[in-house]
């Protein structure tokens, strides 16, 4: 069952209060200028100083994530696990030229550190 508003119970919820005073409060010029230049997050003296660096920090940091995000879409999945362990996978000192994975597995590390220098460099200057 909903509750109706009828005329008396509207004319009840917006009348005055007996006890309310009969003027509004205001603030004064003073308090109102004090409000206005508050500054809400403390910034770092690179990020009041420099923006724009702090700025191009910040961009280079969603490139690295967007392009970690597409390399990591991009790999194949490896199905060795435990079994390519036990089945004694041959591997020997000589290093031939990396293939594609591996060279894909490598700049998906590098832009992973990348990231990670970017996220600590952030952290410090307050963005």
């Amino acid at each position: 069952m909903t509750p109706t508003f009828g005329p008396t119970l509207l004319a009840a919820a917006t009348a005055p209060a007996k006890n309310a005073p009969a003027t509004a409060a205001t603030l004064s010029p003073d308090v109102i200028r004090q409000l206005q230049n508050f500054q809400f997050a403390h910034k770092s003296g690179l990020a009041g100083s420099a923006p724009w660096l702090t700025h191009t920090f910040a961009a280079l940091f969603l490139v690295c994530a967007v392009a970690l995000v597409f390399l990591l879409a991009v790999q194949t999945t490896k199905q060795e696990g435990l079994s390519g362990t036990i089945g004694g996978r041959v591997e020997s000192a000589y290093r031939p030229r990396l293939g594609f994975d591996q060279q894909l597995a490598r700049l998906t590390s590098y832009v992973a550190l990348t990231m990670v220098f970017f996220a600590v460099l952030l952290s410090i200057t307050g963005i």
